[in-house]
C-alpha cells in the first residue's frame, strides 16, 4: 500500500500547440493525511496542475498515480469516483437553487428512479455537517447566503461525494479574516478525519497555520519542497518569488490640500434584501487630496453599500456625495468616470471585467470612445494594443498573450492585475478601491501597495476598503471604523494597533484619536 495519496511523474501541460507551457516535467508526491500547500506567483501553473488532477485538463505528457495506482482522469466524474474533490476559487453554484439542491446536483437520491428523495439527502447532509462542524441552512437559496456560507456548500458538495482527496484552490481569496479562521479550522478537522488536503494559497501566514509541506512552483516548474514548520514566513515568500520581499509602508507625509476632494454627507443606504433597514446610516466622511483613508470593519457592516453608493451601483435613501462641486448621487456612472473617478471593485467578475472579451479590450473598455483609442467612431487598434501592452508589462499580467487572450482564461490573480492596472493608469483624481490585492501573490501585493502609495504622492484622494488589517495599517493615513452601518471611530494610521482597531470593529467602544498632519 502506497504512503502517497497523489503522485505526479513528469507532468507537462501545454496549450496552443506548445506555444504556452503551463506545467513542465513536474514531479510531486502528496502524502496521505497531510495538508500539502502549493505556492507560487500568479500564473505559475498551480491551478492548471490541480485542474489536471480533477480531470478538467488532460496532461500533454506524464503519469498520475492515486493511492499508488496509475490512473487516467478523463473528466471530473472520473475524479469523483477516485475520491478526488475540488473547491474552485470561483464557486460553481446555481444561485437560484437551494443549498441542498446544489450539493446533491448530479448524484441525487431518488425513489423509484423518479422522485427526488430530499428527506434522505438532507438527513445524510446533516450527518456530514455534524461530523465536520460545517453548518449551513440547507433550505436557503445560494443567492441569499454569504460568501463564507457558499464556500461551506462547496466543501459539503465534495464530502457528500465521499472524497478523500480534497483540493482547495485559493479558498480564502474571497473571505473575511473571521471566515478565513473558520475555514482553516474546518481544514484541520478534515485532516483529523483522515482526509488528504491540497491547499493552493498565496497567504503564507495561512500556510504556516495548517500546512505540513509546501511545494513551490515558479513559471510552471517545481522549484522545491519545504517543511513548513521549520521555515519562516520571509523564507517561504522568498522561495515563491525568487527574491527578498520588501515591506511597503506609508510615509505619512502631510496631505497636499485642506480642501476635500470627496465629501460624503449624511449618507444612508437601505439593505439590498430589505430597503426598510439601513445598511449604511447617516455616514459622514471628508477625503482630501494626497490622502489614503481606509474603511475598516467586519464584512457586512456597510462597506459594500458605501462603495456602491459612491460609484453609482445602487440607489441611496438620503444624503449627498460631493465630488468636484457636483452631487454624484444624481449623476450617471459614466459622468462619475468622466469627472475623474477610478474604481477597483470588490467583485472583479461581476463589476470589473467582461470575461468573454480580450484582455486589451477590458483595459480600454471605459475609454474606447475617447482619443487615442478611437476618433470619429473609428477604432485605433494600434493605439489600444500599445496602451494595453504597457499595462500588461508594468503589472506583470501573465497568460495574456500580449492582450489578445480572453479575460476568462486568466488566473484570478492575473484578472485582478488587469483591473487594478486599468484603473490606476487611466486619468483620475479620486480612486475608490475595494480589496485591491484579493487573490494576489506576495510579490504582486508588494507592487500594488507601492502603486497605491504613489497615488497619494501624486495628490490623488484614495478611499480604501479592505478586510486585511495588515493592508490597512500599511497604507492608510486615517482609518475609519464602521460597525452596523455607522461610523464608530477614527484613528490615525501612524501608530495604529490591531487591538485598537479590533475593539472599534466589534462596536465595544468609540474612540477617536487626535490626528496630526504637522
Amino acid at each position: 500500500m502506497s504512503k502517497y495519496a497523489v503522485e505526479f511523474e513528469k507532468i507537462t501541460k501545454s496549450f496552443l500547440n506548445g506555444a504556452i507551457i503551463a506545467n513542465q516535467n513536474i514531479d510531486l508526491q502528496i502524502k496521505k493525511g497531510e495538508i500539502h500547500a502549493l505556492v507560487g506567483e500568479n500564473g505559475a501553473g498551480k491551478s492548471t496542475l490541480m485542474s489536471i488532477l480533477f480531470g478538467l485538463y488532460q496532461p500533454t505528457s506524464g503519469v498520475i498515480k492515486i493511492n499508488g495506482q496509475e490512473v487516467v482522469i478523463s473528466n471530473p466524474i472520473k475524479a469523483n469516483k477516485l475520491g478526488i474533490g475540488m473547491v474552485h476559487q470561483h464557486f460553481k453554484l446555481v444561485d437560484v437553487a437551494t443549498v441542498w439542491e446544489n450539493i446533491a446536483l448530479g448524484v441525487e437520491h431518488t425513489r423509484g428512479n423518479i422522485f427526488l428523495d430530499k428527506n434522505r439527502i438532507k438527513a445524510e447532509l446533516t450527518v456530514i455537517m455534524n461530523k465536520y462542524h460545517l453548518y449551513v441552512d440547507l433550505n436557503a437559496k445560494i443567492q441569499d447566503i454569504s460568501v463564507g456560507m457558499q464556500q461551506r456548500v462547496e466543501i459539503l458538495k465534495i464530502l457528500y461525494r465521499q472524497a478523500d482527496i480534497l483540493v482547495f484552490d485559493e479558498p480564502t481569496a474571497v473571505l473575511t479574516p473571521q471566515q478565513i479562521e473558520g475555514l482553516l479550522k474546518v481544514m484541520l478537522n478534515l485532516q483529523k478525519a483522515g482526509k488528504t488536503i491540497i491547499f493552493i494559497s498565496h497567504k503564507i501566514d495561512e500556510i504556516k497555520k495548517v500546512a505540513n509541506t509546501a511545494t513551490v512552483i515558479r513559471h510552471g516548474k517545481k522549484i522545491i519542497d519545504l517543511d513548513v514548520k521549520t521555515m519562516s514566513v520571509s523564507d517561504i515568500a522568498q522561495a515563491m518569488v525568487g527574491r527578498k520581499i520588501v515591506e511597503v509602508k506609508n510615509d505619512y507625509a502631510p496631505r497636499c490640500s485642506d480642501q476635500p476632494i470627496l465629501q460624503i454627507i449624511n449618507l444612508s443606504v437601505g439593505k439590498e434584501t430589505n430597503h426598510k433597514i439601513n445598511a449604511l446610516e447617516t455616514f459622514n466622511l471628508d477625503l482630501y487630496p494626497g490622502e489614503i483613508v481606509a474603511i475598516a470593519g467586519v464584512e457586512g457592516n456597510g462597506q459594500k453599500e458605501l462603495v456602491e453608493a459612491v460609484t453609482g451601483l445602487i440607489k441611496t435613501q438620503s444624503g449627498a456625495v460631493i465630488f468636484k462641486n457636483l452631487n454624484l448621487l444624481v449623476e450617471t456612472i459614466k459622468k462619475r468616470y468622466e469627472l475623474g473617478m477610478s474604481h477597483i471593485p470588490e467583485d472583479r467578475h461581476k463589476y470589473g471585467m467582461l470575461l468573454d472579451f480580450s484582455v486589451q479590450d477590458n483595459i480600454v473598455s471605459q475609454e474606447i470612445d475617447h482619443y487615442p483609442f478611437s476618433k470619429k467612431g473609428l477604432i485605433n487598434k494600434k493605439a489600444i494594443t500599445h496602451y494595453a501592452q504597457a499595462i500588461i508589462k508594468d503589472f506583470d499580467v501573465r497568460g495574456s498573450r500580449n492582450g489578445i487572450a480572453m479575460a476568462r482564461g486568466l488566473s484570478g490573480g492575473n484578472q485582478q492585475k488587469v483591473v487594478v492596472g486599468r484603473e490606476l493608469r487611466k486619468q483620475h483624481d479620486l480612486l475608490i478601491v475595494a480589496q485591491p490585492t484579493r487573490g494576489l501573490d506576495v510579490g504582486a501585493i508588494e507592487y500594488i501597495h507601492a502603486q497605491i502609495l504613489a497615488e497619494k504622492a501624486k495628490g490623488k484622494g484614495v478611499l480604501l476598503i479592505s478586510y486585511e488589517l495588515n493592508e490597512i495599517m500599511a497604507l492608510a493615513d486615517r482609518i475609519v471604523v464602521i460597525n452596523d452601518g455607522k461610523k464608530v471611530g477614527e484613528v490615525a494610521g501612524k501608530g495604529a494597533s490591531k487591538a485598537e482597531i479590533g475593539a472599534l470593529m466589534t462596536g465595544k467602544q468609540t474612540l477617536e484619536k487626535e490626528l496630526n498632519y504637522e
